[in-house]
């Protein structure tokens, strides 16, 4: 289908970009590797009046690590983060739908976008990690648990640019990721991620659940998270924990899954992931 007709600017500058927002209202949209969006348009789901694209802004790309955080700069593309050697964030990347979307989706995009069926979402939800947001009132820094309220709804305000994802090392923690699509470029039904750290005597000192299309926005396995916390670390502890994966959720059922079959897979691949998670800390 064809989108309603919109406003189109390409700011060279990130202060262009926030002033172009001002100025466009709660009807104006950013517009970075435009998978999310440009779908909604052409469906007519979403009608932005005015497109301000920021793939002209200088400094919004490229990955480095300080203080044993990495820094992700929003228009980053999945591509560089699925080959950026981050860990779970790498390999959660890289199984966002094809190489095509990979080299123009954006973490950031995908991120300020909300969708509680990407990928990015729960992994950002494991880590801990917080973004940062530059609007005419300056930067402030959001954290992941604040970040997401509702179904393509965040913290964002209207005129506020994401500009930094912001995710710790993790250093000493295995990690795994798992979901289920009937088709490989697909949203996926259901995703877990984990985040697993062992204590000397081989017990699990820390681990971390991330769910996605388990809810309106992204969550956490806390039920499961605390069966293992403590705990050993074996194939019967772990099994045990995963049944607790679909505890507090609220899944949506859609044309291919029941809320109940998809709480059914989120205890299978939280089991598979904190298997892969435990094997690799």
């Amino acid at each position: 289908m064809i989108p309603v007709g919109f406003d189109y600017v390409a700011p060279q500058s990130l202060e262009d970009a926030i002033g172009a927002l001002a100025e466009g209202g709660e009807e104006a949209k950013l517009l970075a590797g435009g998978h999310s969006l440009l779908p909604l348009m052409k469906l007519r789901l979403a009608a932005p009046t005015l497109l301000v694209d920021l793939r002209r802004v200088p400094g919004l790309t490229g990955i480095e690590r300080q203080n044993g955080v990495f820094r992700i700069r929003a228009m980053t593309t999945h591509h560089q983060v699925a080959t950026g050697g981050l860990g779970l964030a790498s390999e959660a990347a890289a199984t966002i739908a094809d190489q095509q979307v990979r080299n123009r989706g954006t973490i950031g995009g995908s991120l300020a976008h909300g969708d509680t069926a990407a990928d990015m979402p729960a992994v950002l939800l494991a880590y801990e990690g917080d973004v940062a947001a530059r609007g005419p009132s300056g930067e402030r820094t959001i954290p992941a648990a604040e970040l997401f309220e509702d179904y393509l709804t965040t913290a964002l305000a209207p005129d506020e640019v994401l500009t930094e994802v912001r995710l710790p090392s993790m250093d000493g923690y295995g990690f795994g990721y798992q979901k289920f699509n009937r088709r490989r470029e697909d949203w996926a039904m259901v995703g877990a991620c984990a985040l697993v750290k062992k204590a000397p005597d081989g017990s699990c000192e820390d681990v971390r659940i991330g769910l996605t299309h388990m809810g309106s926005i992204p969550l956490r396995a806390s039920a499961a998270e605390d069966a293992l916390r403590g705990r050993g670390l074996d194939s019967d502890a772990i099994a045990g924990a995963a049944e607790q994966a679909a505890e507090g959720t609220g899944p949506p059922g859609d044309l291919n899954a029941t809320p109940e079959y998809k709480r059914h897979l989120a205890r299978v691949l939280c089991r598979r992931a904190l298997e892969e998670a435990a094997g690799r800390a």
